[in-house]
């Protein structure tokens, strides 16, 4: 396996992640815990010790299958998850976005994680107007300062979203996620410079298209 650090985290992460969407449940496939257990037993064998995860993933049931399946084995892991959308079905969801919102559901990752902190806390997918809310901004920081999460970055909606991602800095920004694969590539026209400038970690979001570039489908 090899590493990368994630821009000025300082963490060193596998290049390759576990992405955990797929256990909330809206893939068409309900996921039992000893099958989550094992996926993270060979992950780690493998040298993987990254996870990305997200509270509006079944309603925070993503979490508390890797919360189950990390237990007591924290250390080895880099926990990445985020908040801002409340899930009520599949592909239901609405989007709280007070700063009061934003604490709650920290609070409820960390409990369904089994864990006092994650390493990164990431927006998720919000519009332009919310996410330069100075006021949601502040309650991160505080919680920030408290422990609850020890780096902020921003999983980012829009592909092309160069306003937000040039703001990383001024928003105390670390790292940003988005959508990169062989079939969209739009981040190298101008969104990866801009995270050189910054020194931003990247994390590609749906590398594989959604299983498109996995090779088990075939034409037709």
């Amino acid at each position: 396996m090899q590493y990368r650090t994630l821009g000025s985290t300082g963490l060193k992460v596998s290049v390759v992640g576990i992405g955990t969407w797929q256990f909330g449940g809206e893939w068409g496939k309900a996921f039992a815990q000893d099958e989550v257990d094992a996926m993270f037993a060979r992950g780690h064998e493998l040298g993987l010790n990254l996870i990305d995860t997200a509270e509006c993933y079944g309603d925070h049931l993503s979490e508390q299958l890797i919360g189950k399946a990390i237990e007591g084995k924290r250390d080895q892991w880099i926990l990445a998850t985020k908040f801002g959308h409340k899930f009520h079905g599949p592909f239901d969801r609405t989007d709280p976005r007070k700063p009061t919102d934003v604490l709650e559901q920290l609070k409820e990752s960390l409990k369904a994680l089994r864990t006092d902190h994650v390493d990164l806390l990431q927006y998720h997918s919000w519009g332009d107007d919310q996410f330069f809310d100075q006021d949601v901004l502040a309650t991160l920081l505080k919680a920030k300062d408290e422990g609850l999460f020890r780096f902020l970055g921003n999983s980012v909606a829009n592909n092309g979203n160069v306003k937000q991602i040039t703001a990383s800095q001024k928003m105390q920004i670390e790292a940003i996620q988005i959508i990169y694969n062989r079939l969209d590539r739009k981040p190298e026209e101008e969104v990866f410079a801009v995270c050189k400038q910054q020194n931003l970690g990247v994390l590609a979001r749906v590398p594989l298209a959604s299983g498109f570039l996995s090779g088990k489908y075939k034409p037709g």
